[in-house]
């Protein structure tokens, strides 16, 4: 039978357990918090930047991918590679170096899908593979006009993740640009002097590209997105999983429809999780052997 000390150290040693597991999970929900609301992409095409904000609380994991690669620079000097006419403006993958083809950039992990929101005009959401709703990784596209009745039943739903709040008429400029095929990519916006036409494009300068000079924080002082109305997206995911119904075999099960793979998001909220929890683990010893 426990003595009274034995239980006094016990019960004072539970409540330290307690403290340190409310830490760690309160590290996990700043981890998982989205450190800009706005954020600028200025381009080559305009002195202007285009300002988007972006839906920290409601699309969280996309928008720690799509920040990481912001603060990484990975966008930096990258170009808009595609425009579909009245459909999307497309970048965040590939950049110029010097000659054709473009270069493809280095991707991290895919990002798992989060339908919430509509494709409609002037919001921003990511590309990703066909027939693979949990592909996204660093390309992003600008809806041109409403693509729900497509975007939003397509492959899962795609993920808007922010809505331009300035710099629309940018988007626009460039996709009134001429367009140029080259290797496997379709559509890329060329700026080119009254007369040029694509074929005189065969040794290009970058001047030609619409470049991304930078994407950075405009504001990240607090949570904008509640300040937004965006329309929810019509196509229901029942069980949270990332993918609409119409298009998930088990809509009333997230466990059978997600892969292992897709299971956590690029954000890093898995590396701080595991970090929180080895220091409680430490801790934990260190009180119960004193």
């Amino acid at each position: 039978m426990f003595s009274q000390a034995t239980k006094q150290v016990t019960k004072i040693n539970a409540r330290k357990a307690l403290a340190l597991i409310s830490i760690a999970t309160a590290s996990l929900s700043l981890a998982n918090t989205a450190n800009a609301t706005i954020v600028e992409i200025k381009t080559s095409l305009s002195p202007d930047s285009i300002k988007v904000n972006l839906f920290d609380t409601t699309t969280p994991a996309t928008v720690a991918n799509f920040l990481d690669y912001v603060d990484s620079g990975h966008y930096t000097n990258s170009v808009v590679h595609r425009v579909a006419t009245d459909f999307v403006v497309q970048g965040g993958g590939y950049k110029f170096t010097g000659e054709w083809p473009l270069t493809s950039l280095v991707a991290s992990a895919p990002v798992k899908n989060e339908p919430i929101y509509s494709n409609v005009k002037g919001t921003i959401a990511m590309a990703k593979k066909g027939n693979d709703v949990h592909s996204a990784t660093n390309q992003w596209f600008f809806n041109l006009k409403d693509n729900s009745e497509n975007l939003d039943r397509q492959n899962g739903g795609f993920t808007v993740f922010g809505q331009v709040i300035e710099g629309m008429d940018i988007v626009e400029q460039i996709a009134q640009l001429r367009l140029c095929n080259n290797s496997n990519l379709e559509g890329i916006p060329m700026v080119m002097a009254e007369g040029l036409t694509c074929p005189d494009m065969s040794a290009p300068g970058m001047e030609n590209f619409v470049v991304i000079e930078y994407v950075g924080y405009f504001d990240n002082t607090k949570v904008t997105d509640g300040d937004l109305i965006p329309l929810k997206s019509k196509e229901p995911d029942s069980d949270g999983d990332g993918v609409i119904d119409i298009s998930d075999a088990f809509p009333s099960d997230p466990d059978k429809y997600l892969p292992e793979a897709d299971a956590g998001d690029s954000g890093g909220s898995i590396t701080w999780f595991a970090l929180a929890m080895l220091t409680l683990l430490t801790m934990r010893k260190r009180f119960f052997k004193s």
